[in-house]
């Protein structure tokens, strides 16, 4: 491989893939990275969980700012996510598919 080239073994535990590969350490060898971490899969489900966590919270900070629900449809954000308000369908996409359906 060339030098600046990563390697990520995700069977470092049990004797991994490559050949210089050492479970929980990080090693360079002629310029290529090897990362022997079997534990990363584990690790995706707790960092998505936090990044969607984070977008909620966001997310509620603009539509309920100061704890009362406020909808400002000229925000990008309000105006893509909102359905319908007041009775009326107010969602381009969803008019456009009722339009054709």
């Amino acid at each position: 491989m060339k030098p600046g080239s990563v390697v990520i073994d995700l069977a470092a535990s049990s004797g991994g893939n490559c050949e210089y590969c050492e479970n929980g350490k990080t090693t360079v060898v002629n310029g290529v990275k090897i990362i022997g971490d079997s534990h990363l899969p584990a690790s995706v489900p707790r960092d998505a969980s936090a990044m969607f966590s984070r977008n909620v919270l966001n997310f509620m900070k603009i539509l309920a700012p100061k704890g009362e629900t406020i909808l400002n449809f000229e925000d990008d954000i309000i105006e893509g996510t909102c359905i319908a308000h007041q009775g009326q369908v107010i969602s381009p996409r969803l008019k456009t598919l009722m339009a054709t359906a």
